[in-house]
């Protein structure tokens, strides 16, 4: 989807579903019932979870809080905070220290696998 790309290409960039229907050359209208169609959920919603997912990417790579934040498009730390956690259940924070610590665990394992020994189960 056209309109998709466009809101994903700059998450840092407020698409409202007007603009992003005036560049895909459909109606507002069209635009909205493709989204509901195709996602099942309104264009403000498709938008916070299409920044979550972004936002999962960037933490699992290490980023801090903030920059994923600012990165994502979140005006501050606190809203991006609070909208993480209330669509992940948890803070990016404690997402992140997760993620990291599977990265290191998966690292780690790999390299006693690689030098013949297998890790602990």
């Amino acid at each position: 989807m056209l309109a998709g790309s466009l809101a994903a290409e700059n998450l840092a960039q407020l698409r409202t579903v007007t603009w992003l229907a005036r560049q895909s050359g459909v109606s507002e209208r069209t635009l909205s019932r493709l989204l509901r169609t195709e996602f099942g959920m309104t264009y403000p919603r498709w938008r916070t979870t299409t920044r979550v997912f972004y936002a999962m990417i960037q933490l699992t790579e290490g980023a801090t809080v903030p920059e994923t934040g600012r990165r994502c498009g979140w005006a501050t730390t606190s809203a991006f905070i609070d909208t993480f956690t209330r669509t992940m259940g948890q803070t990016p924070g404690s997402y992140r220290a997760s993620a990291c610590a599977i990265a290191r665990h998966r690292e780690h394992a790999s390299g006693q696998q690689s030098q013949g020994q297998v890790p602990p189960g």
